[in-house]
């Protein structure tokens, strides 16, 4: 991760002082020394397949192909995660700079793994994506599964206690608080009382949508565009577009008693 990372922003997580006819050979170097590493990870998780019986015919030649997939699909993260780079500039205030975003920000830092580790996901390898993705948690306290689906500009402003199911859908220039959860409601049997597995079970968050601090969100809703989710709300229904949604009121004893008289 740390050369993966190094590779795709040399002159911020990289080594310092590089000058500019030294960043090709770097990023290279880098990012050849990186995937030759992940190379021999997909190589065990393939292994491992097979010996569960998922896989009966694990191969070199498996290991070359998914890591030429994704070395191929790394040009397209690095651009989500300048959308999502300006998404935090843009959206706190107290940035300075994206410099800062990029170096200081643990949600940041938590979406840079999930973006990698969501394309080995979707590559087959989901014990590596996995890991890379509890890496993030342990460092940040967000927790993203690598299967969700994040559009692009995502901005996770403070992030601590953030958790993101595997079946969620994020459209695109979305913001997200601490303490927000996207989970799931229940967790359907089958006829053996086992869990039912990959069953759509998350929310589903529609472009420019904000979720503030703490809300909790669970089961396979949708937020409408633009909607507003408050500060620990408890959200189980489905919302239209540009809604505003927030806790109910305090009942008094005053208007408890009048409504009691009406």
């Amino acid at each position: 991760m740390e050369g993966l990372s190094a590779a795709l922003f040399p002159n911020r997580l990289g080594m310092p002082d590089l000058k500019e006819e030294s960043i090709d050979y770097f990023v290279g170097y880098t990012l050849d020394t990186a995937l030759r590493e992940l190379t021999g990870q997909i190589k065990l998780e393939l292994r491992y397949s097979a010996d569960i019986g998922f896989d009966k015919t694990p191969s070199e030649q498996a290991a070359i192909e998914k890591i030429q997939l994704f070395a191929n699909a790394l040009p397209n993260i690095r651009v989500l995660l300048d959308s999502d780079l300006d998404a935090a500039f843009e959206g706190d205030p107290a940035a300075k700079s994206l410099d800062e975003v990029l170096v200081c920000y643990p949600g940041i830092a938590a979406i840079i793994h999930y973006r990698l580790a969501h394309v080995l996901h979707q590559l087959g390898l989901p014990l590596i994506a996995r890991i890379i993705s509890e890496i993030a948690h342990s460092i940040t306290g967000i927790d993203i599964h690598p299967g969700a689906r994040i559009g692009s500009s995502f901005f996770i402003d403070h992030g601590t206690g953030v958790v993101i199911g595997e079946t969620a859908i994020i459209g695109n220039h979305v913001r997200l608080y601490q303490a927000v959860t996207l989970g799931a409601k229940r967790f359907p049997t089958d006829e053996h009382g086992h869990l039912i597995k990959g069953d759509a079970r998350h929310p589903i968050l529609e472009d420019d949508v904000v979720v503030y601090a703490g809300a909790t969100i669970l089961g396979r809703i949708t937020v409408g565009r633009g909607a507003t989710i408050g500060g620990n709300v408890w959200l189980t229904r489905s919302v239209p577009a540009n809604s505003n949604i927030t806790q109910a009121g305090p009942i008094t004893q005053t208007s408890h008693a009048e409504s009691k008289k009406t």
